[in-house]
């Protein structure tokens, strides 16, 4: 596949069901319909999905908070993953934010999530510190990363 044919745009309302087949699919804890419409809602947040033609395969949400990006979610649809979908949209999301004088970025993902932190690593985060017990559905230790834009 082409990363060529991928287009990356503002996450809309009409986008939800689209993105919670793939929220599904990828996190034992999904956040629900009503959570992505709050968060669509939510001033500081900024969400981006990339689309193949007009099917989602891909999102990524932020928290803009001063000069920080926080890193909300990521996931791609499982059949489109391992082709640089996720490292096209972390890009995407720096290079927008950039734009508004954010200059940091940060997440936390679960300890056992090695491709992940792999991927993030890849895209220039260090891995600075653990939030303990922080995952509420098994109490999962969480890396927290990160960056400089």
């Amino acid at each position: 596949m082409e990363l060529n044919n991928i287009e990356t745009r503002p996450m809309l309302l009409a986008d939800i069901q689209e993105v919670l087949v793939i929220e599904e699919e990828s996190f034992g804890s999904p956040w629900s319909k009503n959570a992505f419409i709050s968060e669509l809602k939510n001033q500081y947040a900024y969400y981006l999905v990339a689309s193949i033609g007009d099917k989602v395969v891909g999102y990524i949400g932020a928290w803009l908070i001063f000069d920080e990006a926080h890193i909300t979610t990521l996931a791609v649809a499982k059949e489109y993953r391992r082709q640089g979908i996720a490292t096209l949209i972390l890009e995407e999301l720096f290079k927008d934010v950039r734009e508004n004088q954010i200059n940091k970025a940060t997440l936390e993902v679960r300890v056992s999530n090695q491709r992940a932190r792999k991927l993030y690593l890849q895209e220039g985060f260090v891995e600075v510190g653990v939030r303990k017990n922080y995952y509420s559905d098994n109490k999962e230790d969480a890396v927290i990363m990160w960056k400089q834009l």
